[in-house]
């Protein structure tokens, strides 16, 4: 036998999905796993949203797979109007949010940690020191806190509408207007067929076109225009394939209801003429302080302009006459996507990853090869001296899923530069829209592809994670063995664990046949030595 030895590495934890530390590539955290026993009647469910204007938490008990509500909880943060010109959280961020979330805690104490899931928007997604923020936010709430995609918000955002709506086939249009991003969801049924997740919002506009509060009517025109252009670069695929109904969601279309209700237009639709009429009134107040409107909320009040311009600039640019106010929202989605155990948004992974191999022309048969070595040297190892098997097959669950997914898509940077494929691959992971995806999803994806081959110094950081530096060894040795795109026997190649030391075997009978995987073997050997790793092949 061949034997490859890696000591005095960092030695993994028994545990894969547990939280490693704070700014960790690695996206294990428990409310992300696919449940292994089923939700039961009675089961207490908690979502919590941390949007850019408000964070929400809604607590509800499953009946007959309906999620019934126990209790809902609103706090004002106004995150988003913390973040700086240069990207930045302030200051003053880490004060009211904070002091929110630990009250949230207090609620949520006695409901299991798998029942719980706690979302962060587009103020998270944009923000430079967001890992310190999350880092803090979470032992504030006293749960990980997951910072979603913007596909992935339209989606729950979608589910949370969609089963509050009675069963139908309608061909629907859900439109979310938020602090910081507005998404766009067209479906029929409860299916989702296009989402758009576009970057303004009532906070961002309201800074950006109304300053000090100026509601004039060249500021409300410059808003809209704005809103416009970015609407112009995606409408048309909403167009194409209509809709029956058109939904509002949470947010902007709430408070606009509920002044326009308080006037004495219908409360369960927004109408044309009843927008342009709210409109009018804003301009006529001149300027935010002074406005004095039934139904407007004191904490809506500073945000209020910039959402009802993008909502304004939705209704010309789609033609609507009505738009119908939904009841659910981005919390109901994902009460119900905890409530489904998670089969609808790993349908919907399984999807996101298939369409992206197909989009780039990626090799299926070798991925195929690729993801056979690889499954098999991680599933051999992880967790060698867990002796609680079921925490064992729970937290292996993500990170083989994980696995998988980078081989499926490792090569897809081949279509853009063959020599450089790892780097291209990896910025159109990070960048990528898709739907079921977290954002820490995306980055540990493109991270492995962008490690799966070569010089591991740019992995550097990375590598102080073992837990990472597992799956990233097992992909580069599966990407290694196929490299003459052929099956490698399943016995060819052996990972053991011993502590901190890893042991990976090869069968010497058949090394000898393959002189270029043994020089390959020789290199990565090398790799591993130069981020002190300390390989030695024997």
């Amino acid at each position: 036998m061949s034997v490859v030895e890696q000591h005095n590495a960092p030695a993994p934890t028994a545990h894969i999905g547990s939280n490693v530390g704070h700014g960790s590539i690695l996206p294990f955290p428990n409310r992300f796993r696919p449940n292994l026993q089923p939700m039961e009647n009675g089961t207490h469910l908690a979502a919590i949203d941390l949007g850019s204007n408000s964070f929400r938490l809604e607590v509800g008990v499953l009946v007959d797979g309906h999620v019934q509500r126990l209790d809902y909880l609103k706090e004002s943060v106004r995150l988003g109007a913390s973040l700086e010109a240069d990207g930045t959280l302030s200051a003053e961020a880490f004060d009211a949010p904070l002091a929110c979330l630990k009250r949230f805690k207090e609620r949520i104490a006695n409901i299991e940690p798998r029942c719980v899931r706690a979302v962060a928007t587009q103020t998270l997604r944009e923000a430079r020191n967001r890992d310190a923020y999350v880092t803090q936010a979470s032992a504030a709430l006293g749960c990980p806190i997951e910072i979603i995609s913007g596909v992935e918000e339209a989606r729950l955002i979608y589910m949370g509408v969609c089963r509050f709506l009675p069963v139908s086939n309608e061909r629907r249009l859900v439109i979310d207007i938020g602090g910081r991003s507005t998404e766009l969801i067209a479906g029929r049924g409860l299916d989702a067929l296009e989402l758009e997740s576009l970057r303004m919002g009532s906070v961002g506009w309201t800074s950006q076109y109304f300053p000090q509060g100026e509601l004039h009517k060249a500021n409300f025109e410059r808003a809209e225009l704005a809103a416009t252009v970015l609407l112009q670069s995606c409408l048309h695929r909403f167009t194409e394939r209509g809709w029956d109904t058109v939904y509002g969601s949470s947010g902007t279309v709430g408070a606009v209801a509920d002044v326009l209700s308080q006037a004495g237009w219908s409360a369960t639709e927004i109408t044309d003429d009843a927008l342009g009429w709210l409109r009018h009134q804003l301009i006529r107040a001149q300027n935010a302080d002074n406005l004095q409107i039934s139904g407007l909320k004191d904490e809506r009040k500073p945000v209020f302009a910039g959402g009802v311009a993008i909502l304004s600039a939705l209704f010309a640019e789609l033609k609507l006459n009505r738009m119908a106010v939904a009841q659910g929202a981005l919390r109901h989605g994902v009460l119900f996507d905890i409530a489904d155990d998670n089969k609808q948004r790993g349908d919907m992974r399984l999807r996101a990853v298939a369409g992206l191999a197909r989009r780039f022309g990626v090799n299926a048969e070798q991925a195929t090869r690729v993801k056979a070595i690889a499954s098999q040297l991680y599933e051999s190892t992880a967790f060698a001296h867990s002796t609680d098997t079921s925490k064992r097959n729970s937290n292996t669950l993500e990170a083989s899923w994980l696995l998988n997914a980078a081989c499926d898509l490792h090569e897809v940077g081949m279509c853009i530069n063959a020599h450089d494929r790892a780097r291209h691959g990896a910025y159109v992971l990070e960048n990528a829209a898709l739907p079921g995806f977290a954002t820490t999803d995306t980055m540990a994806l493109s991270q492995l592809v962008l490690g799966q081959r070569g010089k591991l110094k740019r992995m550097e950081a990375q590598l102080s994670d073992a837990n990472f530096a597992h799956l990233l060894l097992c992909l580069r040795l599966a990407v290694l063995l196929c490299h003459a795109h052929q099956s490698v026997a399943r016995d060819a190649i052996a990972i053991e664990f011993g502590g901190t030391r890893w042991t990976i075997r090869t069968d010497a009978t058949w090394l000898a046949q393959m002189p270029q995987t043994a020089a390959l073997l020789s290199e990565e050997v090398a790799h591993w030595r130069k981020v002190d790793w300390n390989c030695k092949l024997l």
